[in-house]
């Protein structure tokens, strides 16, 4: 048996944590991959290879296979745009949602799935409803003893205080700057210094992808999968429009209508289009009670009527390989649910992303395998 190679190239979402937290969470269930196969795998340390990214080596010993792990580092331009003025959230967030008010394809909407369409339209509608039924009632109290003036001043300085963390817990102000961030590439592709990195995650990637390795993957998650399109495209430009035959795409929990869907946002639409007239295999992994992903939608579809791409839409099925306890406590965390693609569950699928990254299946076998799972 040969060894068998393997590239990653991974953007993760919009999360200021990066590359530290990303490393040990894979670092982690890596070795829970491990214990619950019984294979020998071990993580390398992280080593930064430069400004943008960071590297490391997954080494599987059993099965013989080497994957090279680059992580595209944008966690910096994610902490730039991590809006801590609540005034200015709300302010900014706001435009964002008449935006989409104007801008949104609606007659497309209508058809994704609901549970992101309820993600997108609750924090707005929350960050209202919730305030004003904690200051309601001491509004009411208060004008026992208070001019009507001063015990709504009042109720609604305390309901606005006593709501936030309740907005925090429900990750309101984490949501409303997921939204504001896609919003503003609408209308360009984001700041000069995320076109920047862009280029450079296209130079990084187009030094990394003529070696000798079995497959390359460019995985994403969430948000990333957004920069992902947004690099992808300049990587064709620099090759003329061609890739690798072991190349392919993986993307968790996509969120990529959040801006293919907006009419305003022709750049990005370009650029998909141009990755729609593509040859080249794209798994998209996607669970139902997400509700950050727009599981089951083939992203291209709002640019190109006949995509090229051979696309495999999976549901990742969380509740095959999740114990029923843990899978009840799981889903009821929205949150937790949309990292649940890069753990290990209580029982190892082909497709999370410790199993991409460690075993020596391709990814059209580790579909394959999946879809065996009766």
């Amino acid at each position: 048996m040969t060894e068998f190679k393997r590239r990653i190239f991974y953007i993760g979402g919009f999360d200021p944590r990066g590359v530290r937290f990303y490393y040990h969470l894979l670092k982690e269930q890596v070795a829970r991959y491990a214990a619950k196969t019984g294979e020998d795998v071990v993580v390398s340390p992280r080593q930064k290879a430069s400004p943008v990214r960071s590297d490391w080596t997954v080494r599987n010993a059993t099965q013989d296979v080497t994957t090279d792990y680059t992580f595209l580092r944008w966690e910096d331009i994610v902490q730039q745009a991590w809006i801590k003025n609540p005034l200015q959230l709300v302010t900014r967030g706001a435009r964002t949602y008449l935006a989409h008010i104007r801008h949104l394809d609606f007659k497309w909407a209508r058809e994704l799935p609901n549970g992101p369409l309820v993600t997108m339209f609750y924090p707005p509608i929350l960050a209202v409803v919730i305030p004003l039924l904690i200051a309601l009632p001491l509004f009411l109290v208060g004008l026992i003893w208070l001019s009507w003036w001063i015990a709504l001043l009042g109720g609604l300085a305390i309901g606005i205080a006593a709501a936030l963390p309740i907005l925090g817990l429900i990750r309101v102000p984490w949501l409303m700057r997921f939204f504001i961030f896609n919003s503003e590439l609408c209308t360009g592709e984001g700041s000069p210094e995320l076109q920047a990195r862009l280029d450079a995650f296209a130079e990084a990637m187009d030094a990394g992808i003529d070696g000798d390795e079995d497959e390359i993957l460019l995985v994403s998650h969430s948000n990333g999968s957004i920069i992902a399109m947004l690099a992808l495209d300049r990587l064709l430009e620099r090759r003329g429009g061609a890739l690798p035959a072991q190349f392919a795409v993986l993307t968790y929990g996509h969120s990529i209508p959040l801006v293919a869907g907006r009419r305003d946002a022709t750049i990005f639409r370009r650029r998909l289009a141009n990755i729609a007239a593509r040859d080249f295999h794209w798994v998209d992994v996607g669970s139902p009670p997400d509700g950050a992903a727009f599981h089951g939608v083939n992203p291209m579809v709002t640019v190109a009527s006949d995509p090229k791409p051979r696309m495999d839409l999976l549901n990742p099925r969380f509740y095959r390989f999740y114990d029923a306890a843990n899978y009840k406590t799981g889903f009821a965390s929205k949150y937790e649910v949309h990292f649940d693609y890069l753990r290990v569950a209580d029982r190892v699928s082909p497709i999370d992303l410790p199993s991409i990254t460690a075993s020596r299946r391709p990814i059209a076998a580790a579909v394959a395998a999946f879809r065996d799972i009766p």
